[in-house]
Order: C-alpha cells, then sequence, then structure tokens
C-alpha cells in the first residue's frame, strides 16, 4: 500500500522529512478483537503530527504519521460489533499505533464515528480529533452540563485553530454559555465569527481589559496555546472558582497561583483513552457520533478551510510548514493517493 513516512526527524522543507513509500497491505490476520481495516479517503493535519514528526523518530524502519481520517470499512475484528463492511466512518485513531497517512490502516472500533452522511470525506477528516478534544475539554474537564452555562461565559484562547473552530461550535450548540474567542488578524476574526462566537477580542492587546469592556468574567477558559506565556493573565482574569483547561505543552505552571480563587486546573488529551486502553474508551465512538448527528441536522459546521490537494509527501509536506507557520485556521485537508 501507499503510505507517508520518515525515518529521521529533519526540518519540514527537507524533502526526506515526509517521504512516499510502500509498504506491505495489512490483513485481516492483523486484526485485533476490536479492530476495523479501513480504506482511507481523506486525512487532516493537526499539531500533534508536527510535535510527533520534530522529536521522534522510529528505531528502524519507517513512522507513519496522522491522527485524522475518513473512509471505507474493509473487515473487522473478531468482537466487533459497532461496524461492518461497506460502513463509512471518520476518527482520531491511536497515538501509540501508526497513523492514517497509509491506504489501508487499522484501528479500534471503540473510537470510531460514523462519517456525517452530509459531508464529503475531506470535510468530514477535518472534524475527528478536534471535535473529541473540544468535547471532552468541555464536558468531562470543565464539566459543563449539556444545556447548562446559563449566564456563564467561556473565553477561548486561539479560537481560529482546529480545536477553537470547532470549541465554539460545540459550545454554541450544546449548552447556553456565552462565548468569547480571541483573534488578531481579519481573516481569524471573521472566521470565528462565522463558527458562531458571540464575542470576538484581540490577544494581542489587553485581554482583561477588552472583557472589561463586555462586563463579562468568565468562569471557563480553555487556553489551546501559548498557556505559559498567559498563565498569569488567565488567573486574573478567571472568575472565583472557575475552571482553566488547556491542550498544550507549557514547561511550567505555577499551580499554587490557583489558590486564592479556588481555581480548577484540566489537561485535556484526547489520546488517554485509547493509549491507557480506559473502561470506557467507547465515549469517543458515541461522542463522534452525536457530532455526526449535529452536522447532519445542520448544526455545526466543517472546519476544513485549506485544501492541501492529493495524500503525497510533496502536499503533506506543504501542509505541515502551513501548520508550522501558525497561521493555519481551521484545518487542512487532503484526499485521495
Amino acid at each position: 500500500m501507499k503510505a507517508i513516512g520518515y525515518q529521521r526527524s529533519l526540518p519540514i522543507d527537507d524533502p526526506k522529512s515526509l517521504q512516499d513509500i510502500d509498504l506491505p497491505d495489512p490483513t485481516t490476520s492483523d486484526l485485533g478483537p476490536h479492530d476495523l481495516l479501513i480504506e482511507v479517503a481523506a486525512i487532516s493535519v493537526n499539531p500533534v503530527d508536527n510535535k510527533i514528526r520534530q522529536k521522534t523518530a522510529p528505531d528502524d524502519g519507517w513512522k507513519v504519521l496522522g491522527w485524522d481520517a475518513s473512509g471505507t470499512v474493509k473487515a473487522v475484528g473478531s468482537d466487533v460489533t459497532l461496524f461492518a463492511p461497506g460502513d463509512a466512518v471518520f476518527y482520531a485513531g491511536a497515538i501509540d499505533r501508526p497513523g492514517t497517512n497509509a491506504e489501508l490502516h487499522i484501528v479500534d472500533e471503540r473510537i470510531v464515528g460514523r462519517k456525517p452522511a452530509s459531508l464529503s470525506d475531506a470535510e468530514a477528516a477535518a472534524l475527528p480529533l478536534t471535535s473529541i478534544t473540544a468535547w471532552e475539554l468541555l464536558f468531562d474537564g470543565m464539566k459543563v452540563a449539556q444545556g447548562g452555562g446559563s449566564g456563564e461565559a467561556i473565553l477561548i484562547l486561539g479560537g481560529a485553530g482546529g480545536v477553537g473552530s470547532i470549541l465554539i461550535q460545540i459550545a454554541k450548540a450544546l449548552t447556553d454559555l456565552t462565548v468569547i474567542a480571541t483573534a488578531s488578524r481579519d481573516g481569524t476574526r471573521d472566521w470565528v465569527r462565522k463558527m458562531g462566537a458571540d464575542h470576538v477580542i484581540n490577544h494581542h492587546e489587553d485581554v482583561a481589559a477588552q472583557l472589561e469592556e463586555l462586563s463579562i468574567t468568565p468562569r471557563y477558559v480553555a487556553s489551546l496555546t501559548g498557556t505559559g506565556q498567559n498563565w498569569d493573565a488567565i488567573i486574573d482574569l478567571i472568575a472565583p472558582r472557575g475552571t482553566i483547561a488547556l491542550i498544550d505543552d507549557p514547561e511550567t505552571l505555577d499551580a499554587l497561583a490557583l489558590k486564592p480563587k479556588a481555581l480548577t486546573l484540566h489537561f485535556e488529551f484526547m489520546f488517554t483513552r485509547s493509549q491507557q486502553q480506559a473502561d470506557d474508551m467507547i465515549e469517543q465512538h458515541r461522542l463522534l457520533n452525536r457530532v455526526a448527528d449535529l452536522v447532519d441536522a445542520g448544526r455545526i459546521q466543517s472546519t476544513a478551510n485549506r485544501d492541501g490537494g492529493n495524500i503525497t509527501a510533496q502536499y503533506l509536506r506543504d501542509a505541515h510548514a502551513h501548520q508550522e507557520s501558525g497561521k493555519a485556521i481551521g484545518k487542512t485537508v487532503l484526499t485521495g493517493f
């Protein structure tokens, strides 16, 4: 099968940073009891792809990245009950298994959802990883009740990125929270308004002052980027007994700063359930199906915003470079080998 992989961690402008390769086709004998064999139709790019490529090289052979895909089930493991061959699916995969940048891919059924019928493969491939992240952050981590949040606000730092784009939509579709998102450029500000943000403020200016002008003190802060640099400001602007959730990797955080306001801190990592083989892995299957229902009902839209071309090493290197530029809005998708 065709795939895209690498053997050494190299700058993305090096042709060997991601290469077109041929690997043996996985077969039904490679499937675990709950595994699906997927024929991949489309993929998208996330910051985790760049982080892993920059920091992790295989001991031998090829490393294949990719944590978003849509495609069709070709075969199923012995204990599979959720899907059958021919089903259209979307999913984000597991960080400790080979990635989706390949024609054929194996994934556990318990972290797979049905593809939204109203979306193309490319549009669907933009959603899984960020939807799972946003859903778990909001409902599991921040413990906002679905249908709840009336009279409260959430501040989303980094609203135009992949997670921010879908977090805005989920919060608007399933809670009564007032949603404030940060964006600094005309394009990103227009994007987060399109996603449904109630207010847009500039993170390059005084965020606390802008919130004061709105007469809003958020009880929830989703810090999706730059948490280390913004830590003191977040502590200052959040409401007492509020909750901070983050997805990035600050080198250090002053946890004692949380105490005066009795704040709660949540680290969100959407790979935890699959990596730890958690008893509730199937919750990701369920939430992806909920997202598909919301999409098909017209309450959530795809966050695909850039057609990256076909699934080749050259186009994928371009997509990684665009992600690394810090100027990505929504998601870059690639379709077809």
